[in-house]
């Protein structure tokens, strides 16, 4: 979104429209609306700004609840947005260091900000982005306890007691398309700026889940959360709102109702011995991979690692842990497409849930190649045991609801 579709948007004829649009689920539907509204007299740039919105609007929900219906979004902002879910997360922690004062540099379209106003904090918000700092304004009119600038995080002046929580834009433009950097020297601001601050304040860094581990500071926490299993985040917590003795964590928050668990340790924990396959294999969840905390997990199974560096534990009985989803062994056989075609066909297999870690196998290729039919389902595992590649036919004994 550039400045004048801002600008055409928050009109109090586009605002109205907006709020008063019927949800959109068909296509047909668009196309209708959209020959009403021209017909109306609506300029096409007016309809087209609040159908944009409105399609944001009916995206966001699965982040934002009932809050979305209210919410101006950015694609890109509503992209990088934190679920208020996790948000929530964010604003407990800093609840527990005492702080009363929050300053969100590089808040995007709000929603980590939403949730510390919604705690009681006084909230300054920045955002270098013009248009993006505007939307946030909106999206936090309601809270007279937060204030929105436009401005960098390096030329904001931080109060004293004031703690800072920081997302620093891993965006770059290359011809004229906003696209997602991977190298931590591109983003803004810097981690060593981001980092720094939390020598005399409480912080805490959102980063991506795939953030190299050697890019992470030597002290404070460094928190993977996942929620219903899709890991969203990396978090560094310095300043006082680490834990004591804590340096690695993973967080798995549930899609919905239910509790959350956590696993904690002072780092990274070595990995369980190697061994044979047996009865059953766990998958530990994302966050507990990526915090490299997999050994603990085994430790807790009596369990064993069929590879290294593969994240799969093996063990004789079945699992109850919330770090894991889990599967009964049916058979090992060779990962050769001709071979599994056939062994699924004469099982009755046709509903088939592939899963591979240690190969590099296309999933939905591979599915092609087997044509699975029948009535019957199974999961098939592709993966190394030791050096060979394999395939692991099982039946899954973790709910996929419950993963």
């Amino acid at each position: 979104m550039d400045r004048d579709e801002l600008l055409t948007l928050l009109t109090p004829d586009a605002m109205r429209l907006l709020d008063e649009l019927p949800p959109l689920v068909e296509e047909h539907d668009v196309v209708a609306l959209v020959s009403r509204l021209r017909a109306e007299g609506h300029s096409p740039e007016l309809v087209a700004a609040v159908l944009t919105q409105a399609n944001f609007r009916r995206k966001a929900a699965a982040k934002f609840g009932p809050f979305a219906a209210r919410m101006l979004f950015t694609d890109a902002g509503l992209q990088q947005a934190t679920r208020l879910q996790v948000a929530a997360h964010h604003a407990a922690r800093f609840r527990a260091t005492g702080v009363t004062k929050i300053a969100d540099l590089g808040c995007g379209i709000g929603a980590d900000s939403m949730a510390f106003a919604t705690l009681g904090f006084d909230v300054r918000s920045l955002d270098a982005d013009e248009v993006t700092a505007a939307i946030a304004t909106h999206n936090l009119a309601v809270f007279p306890n937060a204030e929105v600038f436009h401005g960098t995080a390096e030329a904001f002046a931080l109060e004293e007691g004031e703690a800072a929580w920081l997302d620093p834009a891993r965006r770059h433009t290359e011809r004229s398309r906003d696209r997602r950097s991977h190298n931590p020297a591109d983003w803004s601001p810097s981690l060593d700026f981001a980092f720094g601050l939390g020598d005399d304040r409480p912080i805490g860094v959102k980063l991506g889940p795939g953030i190299p581990h050697e890019a992470l500071p030597s002290d404070g926490e460094a928190q993977w959360v996942s929620v219903g299993g899709d890991v969203v985040e990396a978090t560094v917590w310095r300043g006082g709102a680490e834990r004591e003795g804590v340096g690695r964590s993973a967080l798995l928050l549930p899609r919905g109702e239910g509790p959350a668990h956590e696993l904690t340790a002072s780092g990274p924990a070595p990995d369980a011995k190697l061994g044979p396959l047996g009865e059953y294999l766990h998958e530990p969840d994302g966050a507990v991979i990526r915090a490299e905390l997999i050994g603990l997990v085994a430790a807790e199974l009596e369990g064993r690692m069929i590879s290294p560096s593969i994240a799969w534990i093996t063990n004789d009985s079945p699992a109850t842990s919330p770090f894991v989803q889990s599967f009964r062994v049916l058979e090992e056989l060779p990962l050769d497409a001709a071979k599994l075609k056939r062994e699924l066909r004469s099982r009755g297999i046709g509903r088939v849930e592939i899963k591979k870690r240690g190969v590099d196998v296309d999933p939905a290729a591979f599915r092609q190649r087997l044509q699975p039919k029948g009535d019957g389902e199974a999961t098939l595992i592709l993966t190394r045991i030791g050096e060979r590649r394999r395939a692991i036919l099982a039946e899954r004994t973790t709910p996929v609801s419950a993963a």
